[in-house]
């Protein structure tokens, strides 16, 4: 089983018709089962899973 140690939230926002009905709207993170260098399993955003990778390269 994977950890969630992704701090992310997702956003709340209003979809509206064309009569300006509010109507709530969740938008989720996209949250993604990525392995870290010790084996152990976490959930991570896609965005923090691609930023991981980039920093990788840099060091």
């Amino acid at each position: 089983m994977a950890v969630n140690i992704s701090e992310r939230k997702g956003n709340v926002k209003n979809i509206r018709s064309h009569a300006l009905n509010a109507t709530k709207k969740r938008q989720n993170v996209n949250l993604q089962v990525h392995r870290l260098e010790d084996g152990t399993k976490v959930r991570l955003s896609a965005k923090e899973i691609r930023n991981r990778k980039k920093n990788e390269k840099a060091a």
